[in-house]
């Protein structure tokens, strides 16, 4: 995810001069100038130790989040190399999607922190084992251009990894006997269509249909597979940070699109998901209804409260063009976003 912070720059990461005014004897000022450089050095390197330490906390908590999904004790240190391969592939879709946007504004040469790692060691709460990451830019003003790249690069590069990672995880799906190993029980009962179960989107279900294999797992036991689960994980979150709202990612890309008129899209969107969110209710009512989830109406209270409808106006020069291929990645991105939406992430 990328935030801008609007903050007052203070001249702490140049050498600057004061100017000493001294007195002679003769009544004459003589100035003199002398060079500091702040100490910044130091405040650089403990920033770097905060992300490091941040991504090492983040791969602890998502080797945890690996161990438990194959129902194992997470907290027994014998198995915790069972947690690596969901570990490294979650991170691998974060690394690429924070470090897309890091590289796309070090090319428009806008200041930009490194990422920071947002570690979630409460596994009954969240078992993905993170919250993402997110980064900072220190710039209160941009071209349509840059803030286009920026907010388009993270989410996309996300996306691909995620479908890479998709892709291999349904060609290389391992035999029935992996999750009898899981669950010993099933080979005597079967695998049951019931329990915590992951919503299809549209991309997952047609890799699915692409790829056939008499092993794909049912939606209620794909959490087990790692690839499965971690792609299915990245989609979730393209189509989260890429919705046209804000100062999501989708926000910064409608915004730079078409200034002040993106928040009717962003309308539309908040609309979108108040509808989904209503859907949820009814089955709790008695009225069965195949779309929907409650969920979807704590992210209209988070973007009425928090991210906001409508993104803030940053941009230097909105008549500045953005040519046709960003134009064109643009839709593209909101294509990405409805592909990979999903009415019902999470049911039982």
């Amino acid at each position: 995810m990328l935030k801008i912070y609007k903050i007052d720059f203070k001249f702490q990461s140049i050498y600057f001069a004061i100017m000493e005014e001294k007195y002679s004897t003769s009544g004459q000022d003589n100035y003199t100038f002398r060079y500091t450089e702040p100490k910044i050095k130091e405040k650089k390197k403990y920033s770097y130790l905060i992300n490091i330490g941040l991504f090492l906390l983040t791969f602890l908590t998502t080797t945890t989040a690996g161990v438990f999904w194959l129902n194992r004790d997470p907290y027994q240190l014998e198995n915790f190399s069972l947690g690596l391969t969901y570990s490294l592939l979650i991170l691998s879709v974060i690394t690429a999607h924070e470090f897309g946007h890091y590289f796309a504004a070090r090319i428009h040469k806008i200041p930009v922190s490194l990422p920071y790692y947002i570690p979630f060691p409460f596994l009954e709460f969240n078992p993905f084992g993170t919250m993402g990451a997110l980064i900072k830019m220190k710039s209160p003003t941009q071209s349509r251009k840059s803030l286009f790249d920026i907010g388009i690069a993270g989410p996309l590069s996300g996306w691909i990894v995620t479908c890479i990672i998709l892709i291999i995880g349904y060609i290389t799906l391992p035999p029935l006997s992996y999750i009898y190993q899981i669950h010993p029980e099933y080979s005597e009962t079967g695998i049951p269509s019931y329990g915590l179960r992951f919503g299809y989107n549209i991309i997952f279900w047609s890799v699915e249909k692409i790829f056939p294999n008499p092993n794909i797992p049912p939606m209620n036991e794909v959490y087990h597979y790692p690839f499965l689960c971690v792609g299915w994980f990245g989609l979730l979150i393209t189509a989260l940070n890429m919705m046209p709202v804000g100062q999501l990612d989708g926000g910064h890309i409608s915004y730079a699109m078409f200034g002040r008129k993106h928040k009717y899209m962003a309308y539309t969107v908040v609309i979108f998901l108040a509808v989904f969110g209503a859907a949820g209710i009814l089955p709790f009512i008695g009225i069965e209804f195949p779309l929907g989830s409650v969920s979807w109406l704590v992210w209209v209270l988070l973007i009425f409260f928090i991210i906001k409808i409508k993104h803030p106006d940053i941009i230097a020069n909105p008549s500045e063009p953005l040519g046709r291929t960003r134009i064109l990645l643009g839709w593209i991105s909101f294509i990405i976003f409805l592909l990979s939406f999903c009415p019902i992430p999470v049911s039982e």
